[in-house]
């Protein structure tokens, strides 16, 4: 069995800073060590054994110095004040939440049971500006459902839990529809979209993209080697990257990634906070390490498309293209269709994680978030583009191909 190419020492740097950053996020430090070295790929006895040298490089014994527990003492009460207000919020929300939820008669009638012994049944009604009656026929139809209603409420329980399972409510309808689907349950596209707008449950939308990009008019440029056709017949044949930025309290945090488009899998992604050549050049040896790791390993003829940023175009960049026998790709400046691919997923990951979760504090907070979605993305996340399931699952059933060829 061939052996498995070293950790990168940033990688290595990371993995075990997150540990110390994100300790107080967990119940021990090996249940820390377990959770990032499972998303990482790595064992943790690894792991761990890094841990445990960056506390004997820093001249002390397993456990944490005198800054590392002020700062878990911080961000524990940072976190019961925010739980706290969370509880006053939702208490003073009202029931209907300010439109989240939706005035329906069902809805309505758990408001009048749960305040019909204070104001009276009609009293409310009044208030709300519907009839008694419709209440009345709300309950008969609790009392005696009919066989619709039963097999609706049967499909909503499972509609909510695949809505809440993937990532917190990212799927709408469409999605939600199709892995129901994959789970072997036979249901009409309008049946879920109407339970869903029924019970308020909605997918994500993409918003804006700003520009990022920053050509450098001195540099000589690749050529397009891509031209908007972002097909793969097999992995590592076609990467593509790009980094967008998102706002902390502490300042701007910049997120890179490098997608493979043969199953849309994130195989390289850092944060960091600034927009050097060297955030873009530790993806590209995370993404590059991650394939050998993976078995794939990297072989002449991929292609690594980008748009004409800066960075990307840099002599350190291209020369470590050069080195790896990579083939550097860049569309033309300004046009994102150039790099289609790579700004849908990053539009999806501001969409889908960085907009839902905001406001984010921290270059940490916003590295353990990418850590998770970029997880989450891989492993089960479906997308349309390849039969509607997850990047790692579709690479399993094409090396699987391969096999019984």
């Amino acid at each position: 069995m061939p052996r498995k190419p070293p950790y990168p020492p940033e990688v290595r740097e990371r993995a075990a800073r997150m540990v110390f950053e994100h300790r107080a996020e967990y119940s021990s430090q090996w249940a820390a060590i377990t959770s990032i070295s499972q998303k990482f790929g790595m064992t943790a006895e690894t792991l761990r054994s890094w841990v445990r040298q960056v506390e004997i490089d820093d001249g002390k014994r397993p456990g944490l110095t005198t800054s590392e527990a002020q700062r878990i003492r911080d961000l524990e009460r940072e976190n019961r004040e925010l739980r706290r207000a969370n509880e006053i919020l939702k208490a003073a929300s009202g029931f209907l939440r300010a439109g989240a939820r939706p005035a329906t008669a069902e809805a309505l009638s758990v408001f009048i049971d749960e305040h019909r012994g204070v104001f009276g049944v009609e009293p409310i009604c009044q208030a709300l500006g519907i009839a008694p009656s419709t209440y009345y026929a709300v309950k008969k139809r609790e009392r005696e459902p009919s066989a619709r209603a039963l097999r609706d409420a049967e499909l909503l329980v499972e509609i909510r839990r695949v809505h809440a399972e993937n990532n917190n409510g990212t799927y709408g309808a469409r999605k939600v529809w199709k892995q129901r689907r994959r789970e072997g349950v036979v249901v009409a596209r309008c049946t879920v979209e109407r339970l869903m707008r029924n019970d308020g449950l909605r997918g994500v939308k993409r918003g804006r993209k700003r520009r990022t990009t920053i050509p450098d008019g001195g540099a000589d440029r690749p050529s397009d080697l891509v031209d908007r056709d972002f097909s793969a017949d097999a992995p590592n044949r076609l990467w593509v990257a790009d980094f967008t930025y998102v706002m902390t309290w502490s300042g701007v945090v910049y997120v890179a990634f490098v997608i493979d488009a043969f199953s849309r899998r994130i195989v390289g992604w850092k944060a960091d906070t600034t927009m050097k050549t060297s955030l873009v050049l530790d993806t590209l040896e995370m993404a590059l390490w991650a394939r050998d790791r993976q078995g794939l390993t990297v072989e002449p003829g991929l292609i690594h498309h980008t748009d004409a940023g800066s960075q990307y175009v840099s002599f350190a960049f291209t020369t470590r293209l050069i080195d790896a026998g990579v083939d550097a790709s860049v569309g033309s400046v300004g046009d994102a269709y150039d790099n289609s691919l790579a700004e849908t997923t990053i539009g999806l990951f501001k969409t889908e994680k960085i907009h839902r979760e905001a406001p984010w504090k921290t270059l940490s907070d916003v590295e353990l978030a990418t850590l998770e979605r970029v997880d989450w993305f891989n492993h089960t996340r479906l997308h349309s583009a390849i039969g509607d399931m997850p990047p790692a699952e579709y690479e399993d059933l094409h090396l699987q191909r391969l096999e019984t060829q």
